[in-house]
């Protein structure tokens, strides 16, 4: 179930007020325009809260619980981009009545470029 968020530089302002991380590259877009990045970019944790979300809508709280994450940080998320979150299971493991799901994680842009790839490990209980 792939969960689709737009990101705009007011998210980006919300996040640094929440956050406390007011770094220039992601809050001052005339000292970014000047920087290699030639312009703002999101925080990653950002980025990562709707990884989370998307794993939570999948899980419930046996992500919250017992959750794990593994990512890399391929690409800059750019206000204005449109972020797709999707994962796949790749494995299902069982032991002593918990399932252990192990999944690949992409969040890409609109355009289909990777900005987040990763793994994620949840502890699910085992159907009767």
């Amino acid at each position: 179930m792939p969960l689709v968020r737009q990101v705009t530089q007011a998210d980006i302002h919300k996040y640094a007020d929440a956050s406390g991380d007011y770094n220039p590259i992601h809050v001052d877009e005339a000292f970014a325009a000047t920087t290699p990045l030639k312009g703002t970019i999101a925080h990653g944790m950002l980025v990562l809260a709707f990884v989370s979300e998307m794993l939570f809508r999948v899980f419930g709280d046996a992500w919250d619980e017992t959750g794990w994450l593994s990512v890399k940080f391929r690409n800059p998320t750019r206000p204005g981009d449109t972020l797709t979150v999707s994962g796949q299971v790749e494995s299902l493991s069982e032991e002593g009545g918990i399932v252990l799901a192990t999944c690949s994680l992409m969040c890409s842009t609109e355009s289909g470029e990777a900005v987040v790839t990763g793994e994620a490990r949840v502890k699910v209980p085992a159907s009767s």
